[in-house]
C-alpha cells in the first residue's frame, strides 16, 4: 500500500543516531559497552532527589506542576547565572529540555539552508543531527591536540554563520583547549566577525584541576554558551540551559515556546531544591573521583593490552571519553561487528566528522562500565585487533 504522506525535504537529511542504535547493542547479555556516553548511575543523587521531590510537592506542589514561564523557572536561572564565571544576567538565562535542545534552538534560529556552518574535527554528532535539517553547509575545521585550528579557521571564516565548539573535554576525542588557544581563538572569532557557540556539558568533571576560562567569558556579546545538568546530576532529569546576548535570545525564547512551550517544570523546581544548599560543592568531587578512577583503569589496560599493536590513544584530563586510533588500513566501522562478537562495544569515529572523516578512529567511553569490565573490555577490543591484523 503507497503511502499518503509526503515528508518535508528536511526530514531527508534527520538520519539515526549511530550511538543511539549502538546502546541497542548493550542490551544483549554479555556485551560490555564502551560506547555509550552514559553517565554512571552510581554517580546519581537518589536521596537528595527523593527530599526535594517531597519538599516541592509539599510546599509548592501545585505551581510545580502547572504550566510555567517559558524562559525556566526562576530560582534555577539565577542559580545558573550566579555559577558562571563572568557577569550574566538570569534575564540572559533560557532553561531547555537538555542541552541538546539547545543545539536545535541555535539550529532554527541561526541556520538558513545553505548557509555555512563550521565545526571541529571530529565533533560532537548530537550537534551535526541537530544542525543538518536547516539544510546548512557543515564544515570541518581543522584541528590538532587542543582543538580548533585558528590558522584553518580565520580561512574558513568568511561568510559562516558561527562555530561550535567544545573547549572542555570535547565529545568525542576528550581534548581540551589550553588557555592561550581560547585568547587567539576568541581574537581570530572577533576579527573577522564569527560568532561562537560554545557547548560545555563535561567543564565540571575535570580530575586535577578545572579547565581554563569559557570562550564566552572572554567575549560575552559573540558567544551562545550552553550548559547541561545530565552530567553533574541526572540525564533523565533532561535539563540543560543557554546563555545568549540580548541580540539573540528574544529569536532563541520564541523557538522554545513553539518547540515545547517551556522545561518540565517539576523537574526544574527540583534541581532549584537540591542546588540551593551548595550540594554540588559535595557531590561533583564524588563524581570526579569515579571518572578519574576509571579513566586511569582504561589507561592502564590500553597500555597493557595494546602492547605491540600500533594503536594510539591520548589522555584526558577529565570528561567521559578518549579517542583511540587504529592501526594503519583497518576500518573501525569494520571493526566494530567483530568485536561485538568478541564482547564490546565502541563508537566508530566516522560518525563524528562533518567531512574527510578518518576511519581508523574510535571512541571509547570510560565512565559507564565499572572498573573490572573495563579491563576486560580493552582485552576483548586487543584481542579484536590482533585477529583483524593477522586474518
Amino acid at each position: 500500500m503507497n503511502s499518503p504522506w509526503t515528508l518535508a525535504r528536511r526530514a531527508e537529511r534527520m538520519n539515526p543516531s549511530v550511538i543511539r542504535e549502538l546502546l541497542k547493542l548493550t542490551e544483549r547479555p554479555g556485551i560490555i559497552s564502551l560506547a555509550g556516553g552514559l553517565p554512571s548511575p552510581d554517580t546519581f543523587p537518589i536521596d537528595a532527589m527523593r527530599v526535594a521531590c517531597d519538599r516541592v510537592l509539599r510546599d509548592d506542589g501545585r505551581s510545580a506542576l502547572q504550566y510555567a514561564a517559558s524562559e525556566g523557572y526562576g530560582p534555577l536561572r539565577e542559580w545558573v547565572a550566579a555559577s558562571l564565571p563572568w557577569a550574566v544576567d538570569p534575564a540572559q538565562v533560557l532553561i531547555t529540555t537538555g542541552s541538546q535542545q539547545g543545539l536545535d534552538l541555535v539550529a532554527k534560529v541561526l541556520i538558513d539552508s545553505g548557509s555555512r556552518v563550521l565545526v571541529e574535527t571530529p565533533t560532537y554528532l548530537g550537534a551535526l543531527q541537530a544542525f543538518a535539517p536547516m539544510e546548512p553547509q557543515i564544515e570541518g575545521v581543522a584541528s590538532d591536540a587542543e582543538g580548533v585550528d585558528v590558522g584553518n579557521l580565520t580561512a574558513k571564516a568568511d561568510g559562516a554563520r558561527f562555530l561550535y565548539v567544545l573547549p572542555n573535554f570535547q565529545n568525542p576525542t576528550g581534548r581540551s583547549m589550553g588557555l592561550a588557544r581560547r585568547q587567539a581563538l576568541v581574537d581570530a572569532a572577533v576579527r573577522v566577525g564569527l560568532p561562537l557557540v560554545e557547548d560545555n556539558p563535561y567543564g565540571d568533571l575535570w580530575f586535577d584541576q578545572p579547565p581554563p576560562t569559557p570562550l564566552t567569558a572572554l567575549n560575552p556579546e559573540g558567544c551562545i554558551y550552553l550548559g547541561s545538568f545530565s552530567k553533574i546530576l541526572a540525564p533523565g532529569l533532561r535539563l540543560g540551559f543557554l546563555v545568549a546576548p540580548a541580540s539573540v535570545y528574544p529569536k532563541l525564547l520564541q523557538a522554545k515556546q513553539a518547540a515545547d512551550l517551556h522545561s518540565p517544570s517539576f523537574n526544574q523546581r527540583v534541581v532549584a531544591e537540591v542546588l540551593k544548599d551548595g550540594f554540588l560543592d559535595r557531590h561533583v568531587p564524588t563524581i570526579r573521583a569515579l571518572y578519574k578512577r576509571q579513566c586511569h583503569a582504561m589507561l592502564s589496560a590500553l597500555r597493557t593490552e595494546m602492547a605491540g599493536l600500533d594503536v594510539r590513544w591520548n589522555e584526558p584530563d577529565g570528561g567521559m571519553f578518549l579517542w583511540v586510533h587504529l592501526p594503519k588500513g583497518m576500518n573501525a566501522t569494520e571493526l566494530l561487528p567483530k568485536a561485538v562478537a568478541q564482547g564490546v562495544a565502541f563508537v566508530p569515529g566516522s560518525a563524528f566528522y562533518a567531512d574527510h572523516a578518518d576511519p581508523r578512529t574510535l571512541r571509547l567511553s570510560f565512565v559507564t562500565a565499572p572498573v573490572d569490565q573495563i579491563a576486560s573490555g580493552i582485552a576483548a577490543l586487543a584481542r579484536t585487533i590482533r585477529e583483524e591484523q593477522d586474518a
